[in-house]
């Protein structure tokens, strides 16, 4: 994710309707969406369209690694292109946030020490064998997918891809503080209301069980538990990065991604 400007009161009020896929576009992908405001009105509604924005990714990766099965690939060139397609697509932000979390995380010092540890540019120990076992972790199980056929492997990249900006909508709900006064977690964090990222989850969910359902009532039951789960496992980080960290960060939130696209995609190959 980009760094962006601190935001305050006093800015002017979303003036189309448009602020919200420019903000989500502009600052989770590397799509040329020009973004020209980065007040708190323009933060919450491009937070509310970020599963939007993780569609688009997720589509992308779902055409590359399908077209390599289609193609005869077999399915872990094919898994290899899915995952590497949002890498690409973020210029890596979300895994570098990832990796940034986890040396912040394993040093075990205070807060603010621990702050300073992820804004260096070099990544410890921690970063590196989290990138590693995340990385291994996603391609596995996506290429797991891909050995059940191609749709199942397209599907649970658009899903995964979805669900893991639906977890950064719910880690932008109002009560959850920012680690930093600047930066992209003073930005979003809190601009979404409970009840807005409740039922933004609600609804995508919704969806991606409808997707599912093109394998039948258990594909269905099974996609909505993939969407659930990444969440719940994205929840739990950021809930212990709250209370290691003080807040948000714009590293967390890339780590909260990445952990709620793997976990969907380890649950949609379980069983």
């Amino acid at each position: 994710m980009r760094n962006l400007p601190s935001v305050g009161p006093g800015y002017p009020s979303p003036v189309n309707d448009l602020a919200g896929p420019r903000f989500a576009l502009g600052t989770l992908t590397v799509f040329p969406v020009r973004v020209t405001r980065w007040d708190r009105e323009a933060a919450r509604a491009g937070m509310l369209w970020a599963p939007g924005a993780g569609l688009a990714v997720g589509l992308l990766a779902a055409a590359a690694g399908g077209l390599l099965s289609l193609l005869g690939s077999g399915p872990l060139l094919a898994a290899v292109a899915t995952v590497a397609v949002p890498a690409v697509l973020t210029r890596g932000l979300h895994l570098d946030g990832l990796a940034d979390t986890a040396d912040g995380l394993g040093s075990g010092k205070p807060a603010d020490d621990a702050l300073r540890i992820m804004k260096q540019s070099d990544i410890g120990p921690f970063g590196v064998i989290t990138l590693l076992l995340v990385l291994l972790a996603q391609v596995a199980a996506v290429s797991a997918l891909y050995g059940e056929g191609w749709a199942y492997g397209a599907l649970g990249a658009a899903v995964s891809a979805v669900t893991a900006r639906l977890a950064l909508t719910l880690a932008a709900r109002t009560g959850v503080p920012a680690a930093r006064p600047e930066g992209l977690g003073a930005a979003v964090a809190g601009v979404v209301p409970v009840r807005g990222a409740l039922a933004l989850a609600a609804v995508v969910t919704a969806v991606c069980a409808a997707a599912g359902a093109v394998f039948g009532a258990t594909g269905a039951l099974h996609h909505a538990l993939g969407v659930l789960a990444g969440l719940a496992g994205a929840e739990l980080l950021l809930r212990h990065c709250v209370r290691r960290f003080g807040g948000v960060t714009g590293d967390v939130f890339g780590a909260l991604a990445e952990t709620a696209a793997t976990v969907s995609l380890v649950v949609l190959v379980l069983g």
